[in-house]
């Protein structure tokens, strides 16, 4: 769900990010590359996960009041191949993310809560991956989920693929925090998920394939960090690319590429490569550091560099600025 700033600057940003080119798909006909999503029912792509069943299979969904489903995108063709849709958990109020455990589940986060942080619980809804993709009626599992210090805006939920353990990231224009879940959720009881490390405004995250680098983007760039036993070590920025409204992150299952995506109709998901990865899934090395956002970068990356994306991003963050500001002196008139 769209925030005040969002929506009140989605004018304007769509304009400068279309100052820059837009990135190019890829017609090879290979997976896992930069594609464009046709599905005309997926107008508000939220998340993203990359299934480790199917190859060059993504999961995504839309944002809100769309209903329990869940859709499976082919990145050769941008073609849905499969709509699931969850039975046996309440209406949706915000989905805002999906992930794909190492126990082989989906773990989709109805965690959106922008009326002031005022919803006293939200949902994560699980269901097996499918092993075959086709139209079908899955029973779902709904934990009930509250944060320790109060509730929260968010829009990040992230499964560690060795430990499990799932992870959710605040969303604030001041700063958000970053989550940690009980060791298993459980249906018995409200899961209680506990601050532990604080990261800045967070639309989406994904953590590598070995579970050594957690990257979260927002609205005009991407950090990666380094993770271990639960906690964030250090950070460095990631490249990106500059989207109409940049929701969403996933790794390549080989964890070779991130993959970022935006909302919209026929949005556009864009592949950075990772330097050095082997293609393996095993290699933690980390996305390009220079942080400037640009279109999907690198050899078979599906798109090409964005001639000036330095100038946009700056023209960007300088209007964001300006509607921050804005919305501070709305908020204490």
């Amino acid at each position: 769900m769209r925030s005040y700033l969002t929506a009140t600057g989605a004018a304007a940003l769509l304009v400068l990010a279309g100052a820059a080119a837009a990135p190019a798909t890829a017609d090879d006909g290979s997976a896992d590359r930069s594609f464009t999503i046709e599905d005309p029912r997926i107008t508000e792509s939220s998340g993203l996960a990359a299934s480790r069943a199917h190859p060059g299979i993504y999961w995504t969904h839309n944002d809100s009041e769309d209903g329990p489903y869940v859709y499976a995108v082919d990145s050769r063709t941008g073609k849905t191949v499969a709509t699931i849709t969850m039975r046996g958990v309440g209406a949706p109020r915000d989905v805002e993310a999906i992930s794909l455990g190492p126990d082989g589940n989906l773990y989709v986060g109805d965690i959106g809560d922008n009326l002031n942080d005022s919803w006293d619980h939200v949902w994560i809804y699980r269901f097996p991956e499918p092993k075959v993709l086709k139209d079908a009626t899955v029973r779902a599992t709904q934990f009930d989920v509250k944060y320790a210090d109060g509730a929260r805006n968010a829009e990040a939920l992230m499964v560690h693929p060795k430990t499990g353990r799932v992870y959710i990231a605040s969303k604030n224009e001041d700063g958000g925090g970053l989550y940690e879940g009980p060791a298993v959720l459980s249906t018995g009881r409200t899961n209680v998920f506990r601050r532990v490390g604080e990261v800045p405004w967070v639309t989406d995250g994904a953590f590598s394939p070995d579970g050594r680098e957690l990257v979260l983007r927002s609205y005009f760039s991407a950090r990666g960090y380094a993770f271990k036993d639960g906690r964030l070590g250090a950070d460095h920025p990631v490249h990106a690319p500059l989207q109409g409204q940049s929701e969403s992150v996933t790794y390549t299952a080989d964890g070779s590429a991130l993959m970022f995506g935006s909302e919209g109709a026929r949005s556009e998901v864009v592949r950075v490569d990772i330097a050095g990865a082997d293609g393996s899934g095993g290699d933690s090395k980390s996305p390009s550091k220079d942080g400037g956002a640009s279109a999907a970068g690198g050899a078979g990356g599906g798109g090409s560099e964005m001639k000036g994306s330095t100038l946009v991003g700056a023209v960007v963050l300088a209007a964001v600025g300006a509607l921050v500001f804005m919305n501070r002196r709305r908020k204490r008139g």
